[in-house]
């Protein structure tokens, strides 16, 4: 599964994936996903936004076991983000079926549509739009960096962007769903762990600073005459770093917008985008707001005009504490973190990063299982995870599965 997945959508230059929402690489990884269910004899099914569906058993009767992940990409992103969960899910269910398991409740293998956010700026669309967390009309108004709408896109895809929206009545039918992923850190790689399992995600949000300034000549503009956006938007990235430190929170500015975007112009307009995280709701408004302060000083002593929009935020989610005990008792049980650790329990970490398991968790009971990544690079060509460490994951997630879906 690995090898058949691996080529598509790379970029040969970078190294990188370029994965996107509605694009012709996000086609041929959905067809790959369609094959692997297919080839199990697995009922594939695409739902109202665009997810795919794999189905063992009656998806109608409820209380299914779902897992999965997603396989779109940030740019120039690695192989491990949210492929490493699919293919781990179709790896389980082969695992399963080998030991003799007999399924008790409906299991699903999902893929989760444009959970990266890298084409239309906001992350978890097609779980959002699931869990009545984005609205129709906002998703609509979504265009990508060329100015295409997502409705535009969709139908490129072959979807009806028309049907989209809340699907309460599919969420009511899960019971629980549980996504392995590789870890965007190096906790386990710390530990000695191969596997773990997550406490919660951390708040996290997105927010657009637009500096708007006067174009004019640089070759022929007075630095006393200039109101040049670029500079504010320094000082601020500067600012950014600053008040990570002192609130000991997270805050990047990864993404920039030039206009007019030439090298001899003083620019109009630097928009900039800031992704900051915290353990806690107080230290993500501390950094925010610190950002924006330092902002806000910095343009108007540069005569610059100032708008800061919060594109997305997620609030803290601490994943059901049952369900998430539950999984550490099978994993501990069976060897995972027992045995297989020199008797330590398995570990349960909290992350920054967001999942549509945290967009799902107002909706459906929701757990995560992570697999060790000994660099703890991520959103990168580097990310990595060892072949020991994924079987680990494959062999956790199944007892995790057989725990929960079989009898």
């Amino acid at each position: 599964m690995w090898r058949g997945l691996a080529p598509l959508g790379l970029d040969r230059g970078s190294g990188g994936y370029r994965r996107y929402a509605w694009s012709g690489a996000d086609a041929e990884c959905r067809e790959w996903f369609r094959a692997q269910a297919e080839s199990r004899g697995l009922v594939h099914e695409v739902d109202r936004n665009g997810n795919q569906w794999a189905w063992h058993g009656d998806p109608r009767a409820g209380d299914a076991v779902v897992t999965g992940s997603h396989l779109d990409s940030v740019p120039d992103g690695g192989a491990f983000d949210g492929p490493l969960g699919v293919v781990s899910s179709f790896a389980a269910l082969d695992e399963l079926r080998r030991r003799g398991a007999e399924f008790a409740r409906p299991f699903a293998v999902v893929n989760f549509g444009d959970e990266e956010g890298a084409r239309f700026g906001l992350a978890c669309v097609g779980s959002r739009l699931a869990a009545g967390q984005l609205t129709v009309e906002d998703a609509h108004r979504l265009r990508d960096g060329n100015g295409v709408p997502l409705p535009r896109a969709m139908e490129a895809a072959g979807y009806d962007p028309d049907a989209i929206g809340p699907d309460p009545e599919r969420l009511a039918r899960i019971g629980a769903f549980v996504e392995l992923h590789v870890e965007q850190g190096r906790a386990l790689d710390l530990s000695g762990d191969p596997v773990g399992v997550a406490s919660a995600i951390w708040p996290h949000g997105r927010w657009r600073f637009d500096f708007r300034g006067e174009a004019n000549h640089a070759g022929t503009t007075r630095l006393a005459d200039r109101r040049d956006p670029m500079l504010p938007y320094a000082e601020t990235v500067l600012a950014a770093r600053r008040e990570a430190e002192l609130a000991g929170g997270l805050a990047t500015f990864g993404k920039i917008a030039v206009e007019p975007n030439g090298v001899n112009a003083i620019p109009s307009l630097v928009r900039g985008w800031l992704d900051s995280r915290a353990a806690d709701q107080g230290t993500l408004d501390a950094v925010v707001s610190g950002v924006e302060r330092a902002a806000r000083e910095h343009a108007e002593r540069a005569g610059v005009d100032l708008d800061v929009v919060r594109e997305s935020f997620t609030p803290v989610v601490d994943f059901q504490h049952a369900l998430r005990d539950e999984i550490r008792r099978v994993l501990e049980k069976r060897g995972r973190g027992g045995a297989d650790t020199g008797g330590r329990a398995v570990p349960v970490l909290g992350t920054g990063a967001g999942h549509d398991a945290g967009i799902l968790s107002a909706s459906v009971p929701t757990a995560m299982l992570f697999v060790r990544n000994p660099t703890g690079v991520s959103h990168s060509p580097a990310e990595h995870a060892a072949e020991d460490d994924c079987v680990a994951g494959v062999r956790a997630l199944a007892d995790v599965l057989e725990g929960l879906a079989c009898s």
